[in-house]
């Protein structure tokens, strides 16, 4: 698959009477982005903020993150089988609007659901700190489900992005890289000398409220399987859980995969990337060995001499992480696993909950139940009503001064498991 990537960098997003993007600037339309938001009915009601980097503003609590983007060449649409009609992406031309972002909000659902700071301690642990911020703060009718307004403004969110993406379709990308894959036969002859390597991507599957979906398929109802990494460019993955915020990996990162990006850089040069294996994260021990047996299986039918495995979440996915990389191991693949750490304040406790010998090369995006203080701040987008609340928090985190004592974990981004972050160690 080929497909060229264009970049249209914002520099600045108002709020303005039309929709449009002219000489760096997005305008937005409340008007506009209001109709698109409420085309469901679960949602009562959805206000529209703007959050720029450096101002004194806190938005909370976050649910999901998304980059817009528009599908310009090529098969199919954006957010395949959630949005756009269910077609194979991944080829063809897609423009995205760099810099800037959708940020969904809105009264709690799950208590993992976060903090972003743009200014302050906080910001310099969210990469979200750095975009430009378009807030939807969605309200749900009375009596509904908890998974049902979850998963509304999740597509709300979707939706809004989408709609903005399609302002840049006939706009000239300011930077294109393009991105191509190989057929396994075509890799193997034009890289015989260099290390056949795949990244393994699990996806948060635990149960009601940790739903990731793929081509708008639930994970949990997937078992793994071989992708394009160019198709999760298209939006191929999209978020809708509600782990913990610090490792949660929003639709953002879906779309600007780290691991995936990197690969492709040191394709033809130091590696063949030969592909993205998707795997799931279960609840029980059955449906665990099931997907890492074939995780495994497919590791070796490839032919891989190495891959990457990250992880979304901690605690009970931490088993399906080392029972992927003692498998793959044992199939005589080397893995280096990407995690973070839930070491205890001190940094002193058993950083996983589970462990093994083949797991001999770890990357960490840093210990969550680090101790921040994040000074009160001017504005609030979304409520406070929860800050005491979500994971990472105590009935002791809001201060007298209005400054909040919490674990890193309450910040989105700040340790996650993709690399899409600032933190590691040596």
């Amino acid at each position: 698959m080929r497909l060229e990537m264009g970049h249209i960098y914002i520099k600045d997003v108002q709020f303005a009477s039309e929709s449009k993007i002219e000489d760096g600037i997005l305008y937005v339309s409340e008007e506009e982005v209001r109709k698109v938001a409420m085309e469901d009915d679960k949602i009562k009601k959805v206000s529209f903020d703007i959050a720029k980097p450096g101002e004194s503003v806190r938005i909370t609590p976050v649910k999901d993150v998304i980059e817009p983007r528009v599908k310009v060449e090529g098969r199919g649409g954006i957010f395949p089988g959630v949005i756009a009609k269910v077609d194979t992406v991944g080829e063809g031309k897609t423009y995205a609007l760099k810099g800037m972002a959708v940020v969904t909000a809105g009264p709690i659902v799950g208590f993992q659901e976060g903090i972003i700071d743009m200014t302050g301690p906080g910001a310099d642990y969210t990469p979200f700190s750095q975009t430009l911020n378009l807030v939807m703060v969605c309200e749900p009718v009375d009596d509904i489900k908890p998974h049902d307004y979850e998963k509304a403004v999740r597509f709300a969110g979707f939706r809004v992005a989408v709609y903005l993406g399609e302002l840049a379709r006939n706009l000239t990308p300011d930077e294109t890289k393009v991105y191509e894959t190989c057929t396994i036969k075509e890799g193997m002859t034009q890289y015989p000398e260099l290390p056949r390597v795949a990244y393994v991507q699990m996806l948060q599957s635990q149960g009601l409220l940790h739903d990731t979906y793929v081509y708008g398929v639930d994970a949990k109802k997937i078992v793994p399987t071989i992708m394009s990494p160019t198709e999760i460019m298209d939006g191929a993955i999209v978020s809708g859980n509600c782990v913990s915020a610090c490792d949660k990996n929003p639709t953002y990162v879906h779309l600007n995969n780290p691991v995936v990006h990197d690969l492709f850089e040191q394709h033809g040069k130091t590696i063949n990337f030969v592909c993205q294996i998707i795997t799931n994260e279960n609840v029980y021990l059955a449906d665990k060995q099931r997907s890492s047996d074939w995780t495994a299986k497919l590791c070796k039918m490839l032919d891989l001499d190495g891959v990457i495995v990250s992880q979304e979440g901690f605690g009970n996915p931490d088993t399906d992480l080392i029972m992927n990389c003692k498998k793959i191991e044992a199939e005589g693949v080397k893995t280096v696993i990407i995690t973070d750490e839930y070491a205890g304040r001190d940094g002193k406790s058993q950083s996983l909950a589970d462990a093994d010998a083949a797991a001999d090369a770890v990357v960490t995006g840093g210990n969550a139940n680090q101790v921040i203080i994040l000074p009160k701040l001017d504005k609030v987008i979304g409520t406070m009503e929860y800050v005491t609340k979500i994971a990472g928090a105590s009935d002791e985190t809001l201060r007298e001064d209005g400054s909040l004592e919490v674990e890193l974990q309450v910040l989105t981004g700040a340790t996650n498991e993709t690399g899409f972050n600032k933190l590691s160690a040596r």
